[in-house]
């Protein structure tokens, strides 16, 4: 298989996935602000912190309020990292990679990219925007299913499912970080917990497994320990790292590059969430996010060079 197909696949992958992710984390930060009690004090800054993009966000606007965020994820051309370039780099290497990926994969790329620069200035406003984001989730959602159900799993789909559980694993830690952030505003400690954490689950869809397979309330610790060491969950960073040792244990090369993903899997494996707080939280969380970036450098010294 060629490095330039490979390298497009795993990033037409990682891009559909980031556009999801994007579409539910500003879609559960909204319900989140509105759920929180009233006084407490909690902005729309974090987002840009958390997506990567603070210091690109802050070149481009002075004030750090509620449209000029949602515009910054979804519709800004300037931001390498909205919903509408996310959705325009996904369809330019699936355009290039079209000779190994079924035709209806290219056909719903495209209809997903003419629906949302389509309706993307709707969902600026509040009242489209609920409606625009579960489109674009429903969508990709279509999309990660089709390459499921119809590709041939051979080392080109293995290339998808690597660049798919990637970006999730990374997207899960930016969720958890989000969590880690708000355990220091000021009010009342329970019952804040009981709103962040259930907003977080809620933005990684994991809320009724979560109910279903801890039969706990939502607490700080179990929700960490559930969506970073979760054997099952799709979305855990744990889970995610078994589907790329997984896949990488398929393909030629893959020594140095599997030995890096089995280090970060038993970080994973070793963080106490009962143990920390928000400030070492953040910082298990940071040691992930490195780790997660030096899989993705290794795969592509590997196998994209």
């Amino acid at each position: 298989m060629l490095s330039r197909v490979a390298r497009r696949i795993y990033w037409m992958a990682r891009y559909i996935e980031r556009t999801e992710n994007t579409a539910r984390l500003v879609n559960t930060y909204y319900f989140l602000l509105l759920d929180l009690p009233r006084g407490t004090r909690v902005g729309w800054e974090l987002l840009p912190v958390i997506t990567g993009g603070y210091d690109l966000f802050s070149d481009h606007y002075q004030r750090h309020d509620e449209r000029n965020t949602v515009k910054f994820l979804l519709a800004d051309s300037f931001n390498p990292g909205s919903i509408i370039n996310s959705i325009a780099s996904a369809r330019e290497n699936c355009r290039t990679s079209r000779e190994v990926l079924p035709g209806h994969a290219w056909e719903q790329i495209n209809e997903l990219r003419l629906y949302a620069t389509a309706h993307v200035n709707d969902a600026l406003p509040r009242r489209g925007r609920y409606e625009f984001l579960t489109e674009i989730i429903h969508r990709c959602q279509q999309l990660t299913g089709l390459l499921a159900g119809t590709m041939s799993h051979d080392h080109a789909y293995d290339f998808v499912r690597i660049g798919r559980n990637l970006e999730r694993a990374d997207m899960t830690t930016r969720v958890v970080d989000i969590g880690a952030m708000s355990m220091q505003l000021p009010g009342d400690a329970g019952n804040l917990d009981v709103h962040i954490w259930t907003s977080m689950l809620r933005a990684l869809n994991a809320y009724q497994m979560y109910r279903k397979d801890m039969q706990l309330g939502v607490h700080c610790e179990d929700v960490v320990s559930y969506l970073l060491q979760n054997d099952y969950l799709p979305r855990s960073v744990a889970h995610c790292l078994d589907q790329i040792e997984e896949c990488i244990g398929d393909l030629p090369l893959h020594n140095d590059t599997l030995k890096l993903v089995r280090k970060v899997r038993r970080h994973v494996s070793g963080i106490k969430p009962g143990r920390l707080d928000a400030s070492t939280l953040h910082a298990e969380v940071d040691g992930l996010q490195i780790g997660i970036s030096a899989v993705h450098n290794q795969i592509g010294k590997t196998w994209f060079a």
